[in-house]
């Protein structure tokens, strides 16, 4: 019965109104949200293992007798994931640790053939790192955040289970068995869904430049846990639940605002939170329950017998290594590359861009990719002209057509093409997104012919002008009475007359300015 309620999709539209009720009682209660995040690193090879690290590849064909757990077998270390660890560490500002231990972390599960993973629970490799990211709400100020970043530890993952329902049987995939990761495990200093995915999207940003991770969440490359709980203000920390199995940065979001209106509403109707275990269903948009954690689960963390310490080279020069089997660390931070906080302040001080344009163009590289070839190669164009042309009409039109920005047909031929041509004025904004549409469905056709051929040309001769206004005037008698009698905001009734009499061609500025001249008289 309860969990037959919880896939209603009508009981999740309740329970979003019975939180609206409970948010007003517990004013003085906060929610605190921890994550933790698993990176699949970009390597050739497996973590301990020469079996290759590659997805999509047929079924059980990148499995090494290590990977199986066949007797006899030993790990030895990539050193690759031991750097490119490092980097990411030094990136978040985190304490490399000298010496770092590696340990046996023991459960059963059917594609875990060994019976435990090689983790690093006691001396991870890095410590006492902090994350700082924008928080954008929409209909709201932009925002920073800091996380503390507790361990970011090197890890190997388990396999993959196929459960075939009609043939009632489950079959194990062993070619993720052995794959890199990093586990990053960030403090509760998170407090709403958005605050978690702006987290997130920082992260997959610094990822991403540091060419550690695919970040692919489809494909399981990252995978993201969220511990939430609820308290009353002043009091510590309630129980909490975690909620696994998020697909994407949006179900991050959706996920943990889901999970913590239950929790308010549970609270507010005299019951108590129970430290479980739960899923996210992205269909019913609800968390349902998997298994409880009253019970703590003894892992036998014992130390990995068949490997040594990890040893590093914390010596500030980066030539100071005395033998090359001891990673140095200065050696592997000095090429690290402009990271995201850094790329946004730079756009801020050299284009005077307000932040939330600066967020958004990092945010999406292909948007920042465009805008920085177009600012050098015509420097002539207006940044501001490029940053709302980019994010107002051409991430919109993405987001109404539902794909990204890396889906869309237009080159970046197009893109300058219609931006010199807004810039002369040769065409205005309306017509720049009927080009999107245009060019999106035939990138093979020119904007030069588009424009000729679909006449789409600015209205911008005086006479021309002149006499759209007056129509306008003439079909508008109530907008010209209103303004005259002082409401300025009428204006906007006769301007959009005037576009949609010269089929939304005619130079609005010009429009604008005829109109007042005439209404004065």
């Amino acid at each position: 019965m309860y969990r037959k309620l919880l896939f209603s999709k009508s009981s999740c539209r309740r329970l979003s109104t019975q939180y609206q009720v409970a948010k007003a009682q517990l004013q003085d209660w906060k929610s605190v949200v921890g994550l933790e995040v698993h990176a699949q690193l970009l390597t050739k090879s497996k973590l301990f293992s020469g079996s290759s690290n590659v997805f999509g590849a047929p079924l059980n064909t990148a499995v090494s007798y290590f990977d199986a757990s066949l007797p006899g077998t030993l790990p030895v270390l990539n050193r690759k994931c031991v750097e490119i660890g490092i980097k990411t560490a030094a990136a978040l500002g985190c304490r490399i640790n000298e010496v770092s231990m590696f340990d046996r972390k023991h459960y059963f599960y059917a594609d875990l053939p060994v019976g435990y993973q090689i983790t690093q629970q006691r001396a991870a490799l890095a410590n006492d790192g902090e994350l700082k990211f924008p928080v954008i709400v929409p209909g709201k100020k932009t925002y920073y955040k800091k996380a503390r970043l507790l361990q970011l530890q090197l890890e190997q993952d388990s396999g993959k289970s196929l459960h075939d329902e009609e043939l009632k049987r489950s079959l194990v995939d062993l070619n993720r068995a052995g794959a890199p990761l990093i586990e990053l495990v960030f403090a509760p200093d998170l407090e709403t869904g958005e605050e978690a995915s702006s987290l997130v999207k920082e992260l997959i940003l610094i990822l991403k430049s540091l060419h550690a991770c695919s970040c692919k969440m489809e494909e399981g490359a990252l995978r993201v846990d969220a511990n939430i709980s609820i308290h009353k203000c002043g009091e510590p920390f309630g129980v909490r639940t975690e909620v696994k199995n998020i697909g994407s940065v949006r179900s991050i979001s959706q996920a943990i605002t889901y999970e913590i209106q239950r929790q308010f509403d549970v609270v507010s109707k005299g019951g108590t939170i129970t430290n479980e275990t739960r899923s996210w269903d992205a269909t019913t948009r609800c968390t349902i329950p998997m298994r409880d954690k009253e019970v703590l689960q003894d892992y036998r963390f014992m130390p990995e017998p068949n490997l040594p310490p990890l040893r590093l080279n914390l010596s500030s020069s980066a030539d100071s290594s005395t033998s090359s089997d001891i990673i140095s660390v200065a050696s592997i931070t000095k090429d690290i590359p402009e990271l995201p906080e850094d790329t946004r302040s730079n756009l801020i001080k050299t284009y005077q861009l307000n932040q939330d344009v600066a967020v958004i163009l990092v945010n999406e590289p292909v948007l920042l990719e465009y805008f920085l070839n177009v600012i050098e190669h015509i420097p002539s164009i207006p940044a501001k002209l490029v940053t709302n042309f980019l994010i107002n009409d051409l991430l919109t039109f993405c987001n109404k057509a539902n794909i990204d920005v890396e889906s869309c047909q237009l080159t970046y031929t197009h893109l300058e093409d219609i931006l010199t041509a807004l810039n002369a004025g040769t065409i205005n904004l309306q017509a720049c997104r009927q080009l999107i549409e245009f060019l999106h469905q035939d990138p093979t056709q020119n904007v030069q012919t588009l424009i000729r051929d679909r006449n789409m040309e600015q209205i911008t001769e005086d006479e021309t002008i002149e006499q759209l206004c007056r129509q306008a005037i003439e079909r508008q008698e109530q907008a010209v009475k209103q303004y005259k009698s002082g409401k300025k905001k009428a204006l906007f009734a006769i301007v959009g007359e005037v576009s949609k009499l010269s089929k939304q061609k005619a130079n609005m500025k010009m429009v604008v300015a005829y109109l007042e001249k005439m209404l004065k008289s």
